[in-house]
């Protein structure tokens, strides 16, 4: 079967990326934002319980590979800690979810060559993203590294509930794609969620280390 597509792992594969969600000066950002919004709630409270919503989270899960939801995590912290009536509660935890982000990252480049690889393979294949994370921190990521426009599709864990090795989430990127499996080649840097959980999916699969 002829190849027509190239599906790729993002963070640790094309995007050289570093966060670190145990730093304190984190939680204190985050503390300090909600707090213009009448979100009342002290720096090592907002870490306890990010940590234990998201474990919380998981654990309900009827998934076998769960995902987290980072909005609905701050939507519950400012639920919880507002002082008086909160409008537009789901608006600001997406806001609050995005500093976050920010504050826990230190580096977002692309690997070497990257740009120049996707350049040309966009000419002979079609190429699409399948990404465990959040959408609210992938996308806007993508478009600031200038990564989306080389992708038909990008599919990101947090949008489903669930991640890979999952089956059904490689099975909808070859949908977005409208391909076969056998005509894709997958990417990625894990060698359980994305070479195992490709190659069940009858990808041929390349591993990044």
């Amino acid at each position: 079967m002829k190849l027509k597509g190239l599906l790729v792992d993002l963070n640790g594969t094309v995007i050289d990326i570093l966060t670190n969600e145990a730093d304190e000066q984190l939680f204190r950002v985050c503390a300090n934002f909600l707090d213009y919004y009448g979100v009342k709630i002290k720096s090592w409270q907002l870490k306890e319980l990010y940590f234990e919503l998201n474990r919380e989270q998981r654990r309900n899960s009827k998934e076998k590979f769960p995902e987290f939801d980072v909005a609905e995590i701050f939507k519950e912290i400012i639920s919880r800690f507002t002082t008086g009536k909160m409008k537009k509660s789901a608006e600001l935890a997406e806001y609050a979810a995005v500093v976050f982000r920010a504050a826990s990252r230190f580096q977002l480049q692309l690997y070497p060559f990257v740009n120049e690889t996707l350049t040309v393979l966009q000419h002979d294949y079609q190429l699409a993203a399948l990404s465990d994370g959040q959408s609210l921190w992938a996308v806007p990521e993508l478009k600031s590294l200038n990564l989306d426009k080389f992708f038909s599709a990008v599919l990101v864990s947090g949008d489903y509930g669930f991640r890979k090795p999952d089956q059904r989430f490689f099975a909808m990127a070859l949908k977005k794609m409208k391909l076969d499996a056998g005509e894709v080649i997958f990417v990625g840097n894990d060698m359980y969620r994305d070479i195992y959980g490709a190659g069940m999916a009858g990808m041929k699969t390349v591993f990044f280390k």
